[in-house]
């Protein structure tokens, strides 16, 4: 009875490791999404699976309650044809998905995904095509085909990189009241407001765009926890820009822009991915080129000070994940093919690595499952 009791408590202490899902942005035998327990205490991570029913999923989202997972799914990403957003029902904690269907995504090369607090809202940012579009959730996490479509227009400064709009990410607001996207091409922050019952989207009345500098190249966009705080990374500039936000009517103002690489370096290099810690004093923002993670502390008034610029411990330092309890900093190293863990100070914002890099074939995204 002893022997079986031990042998429950272990498998519970098993069962109770969180998930960490990784997409590998590829097709065939090196893509697929790969699953992962996560040790909390240790920092470690350990195979459980890998999902091959879907190509090139360069971006995923978890359904608020973690029951599903949402990806891009590509036969050939940033093609002629558009892109689906794939619909996948988690199978308990063994790591595996069922998937569920798929419905496109009205754009190409998609690359952003998020999920609305009810969950009945699934968001996609589609960067060659420079739009953005919204699709309802059913009851049983599938998709429906989209109700709202935007087709974002304009230019800007870099005449390479900004002849057209590229929306780059499209992030719901922590009162689920406004989804914002960050569109590269054309230097704007597009603001929507968001009815999470019906996916529906319109262009906020109040202020429907923010601009940026010209030249920024808005890549990705995150809110400070408590909402009042929008941090974007420009991923032309090598910058951070904070924005104040009016939680009453979703309008933006600029307050601050700061650089994400030494003064001294001249190489190329291009932002990708930023991320607050939980209790939204510190943040840290991706270099890829210089190939490092630059870390900030978060003042009350929500402005930023550069603490350290560290490498990334891979190349093209792609998507950042932290834990829930804030002690952990997950990097995917997409073209570096691999994922790293680091450990957070609390106290200090210091990130240090932790242990080798975990091997995954051009990691884009992670997403986490407590």
């Amino acid at each position: 009875m002893r022997t079986l009791l031990l042998l429950l408590a272990a498998m519970s202490l098993s069962a109770a490791e969180p998930l960490v899902f990784v997409s590998a942005f590829a097709s065939g035998e090196k893509g697929g999404i790969h699953a992962f327990t996560f040790d909390s205490e240790k920092g470690t991570l350990k195979p459980l699976h890998r999902t091959t029913d879907i190509q090139n999923p360069f971006f995923i989202a978890l359904s608020p309650d973690k029951r599903f997972l949402y990806a891009i799914d590509a036969e050939k990403f940033g093609g002629d044809e558009d892109e689906n957003v794939a619909a996948f029902a988690l199978e308990g904690r063994t790591g595996r998905m069922k998937r569920l269907n798929h419905q496109s995504a009205r754009g190409t090369a998609s690359c952003y995904l998020d999920v609305d607090a009810a969950g009945k809202s699934v968001l996609v940012a589609n960067y060659s095509s420079g739009s953005v579009a919204s699709l309802p959730v059913k009851s049983d996490g599938s998709l429906g085909e989209v109700v709202s479509f935007f087709q974002h227009s304009g230019s800007s400064a870099d005449s390479s990189r900004q002849k057209g709009p590229n929306a780059h990410c499209f992030v719901i607001s922590p009162d689920n009241k406004h989804a914002l996207a960050a569109d590269l091409g054309i230097d704007k922050i597009m603001i929507y407001t968001l009815d999470a019952a019906t996916a529906k989207l319109t262009p906020n009345e109040a202020q429907p765009f923010a601009k940026l500098t010209p030249g920024s190249g808005p890549r990705h966009l995150t809110f400070h926890p408590g909402g009042k705080l929008v941090y974007v990374i420009n991923e032309l500039a090598n910058t951070v820009t904070v924005f104040d936000r009016s939680a009453a009517d979703g309008t933006l103002k600029e307050k601050q822009t700061i650089a994400t690489l030494p003064a001294d370096f001249t190489g190329k290099s291009y932002t990708a991915d930023l991320k607050i810690t939980p209790d939204g004093k510190h943040l840290y923002g991706t270099n890829r080129g210089h190939d490092s993670l630059a870390s900030y502390r978060i003042a009350e008034d929500g402005t930023l000070t550069l603490l350290a610029i560290q490498p990334s411990g891979g190349k093209g330092p792609q998507n950042l994940l932290i834990t829930p309890d804030g002690k952990w900093l997950l990097c995917a190293n997409m073209p570096g093919n691999n994922v790293v863990v680091f450990k957070i100070d609390a106290t200090s914002g210091s990130i240090t690595a932790h242990g080798g890099p975990v091997e995954v074939p051009m990691a884009s995204c992670i997403r986490w499952v407590e």
